[in-house]
């Protein structure tokens, strides 16, 4: 865990904690089965992707957000993001999920199927730039008359989590 906080501050700066994503974060895990790490030959972590449940609206449907996705600066377009990307909405799709959304930007996550074409009546909570929240349906439909704000769900973490 402190391997991939460190990994984070270096490839995305103290600003990160304050990103509207972040609320979705605090307090909470990971979706079962959907956090991943790479690590060069030697073992150490040089990018991580997680994914966390989410719901869409006020009783809407689940939903899982990826992020942070990041890779250590040095090896920034070597193809680490783009595989933990590729492996992340794979084992996601494996998994049952139906949708999942991030705030990033769409040149980019675009390769991998997601756009700003279903989110439009989506919000996040807290300020974020509206084009660049994205999505991708894993399954048909999934994202069909979703609208309101995005809340957080799935698993808290507990005092206990945090005891070495």
């Amino acid at each position: 865990m402190q391997a991939r906080e460190a990994l984070l501050d270096r490839a995305m700066g103290p600003k990160r904690r304050k990103k509207s994503s972040e609320r979705l974060r605090r307090g909470r895990r990971p979706s079962e089965g959907l956090a991943f790490v790479a690590r060069d030959p030697s073992g150490a972590l040089v990018g991580t992707v997680r994914l966390w449940d989410v719901t869409l609206g006020e009783g809407g449907p689940a939903a899982l957000l990826l992020g942070p996705l990041a890779v250590e600066p040095g090896l920034k377009s070597g193809g680490i993001g783009s595989a933990l990307m590729r492996h992340a909405t794979a084992e996601a799709a494996r998994l049952g999920h139906g949708a999942i959304l991030l705030v990033g930007d769409a040149p980019y996550y675009g390769r991998f199927g997601f756009s700003a074409d279903r989110t439009g009546s989506l919000a996040m909570p807290g300020p974020y730039e509206r084009h660049r929240l994205l999505a991708l349906e894993l399954k048909e439909g999934s994202l069909d008359g979703t609208a309101g704000t995005i809340k957080a769900a799935g698993r808290k973490v507990k005092a206990l989590d945090f005891v070495a």
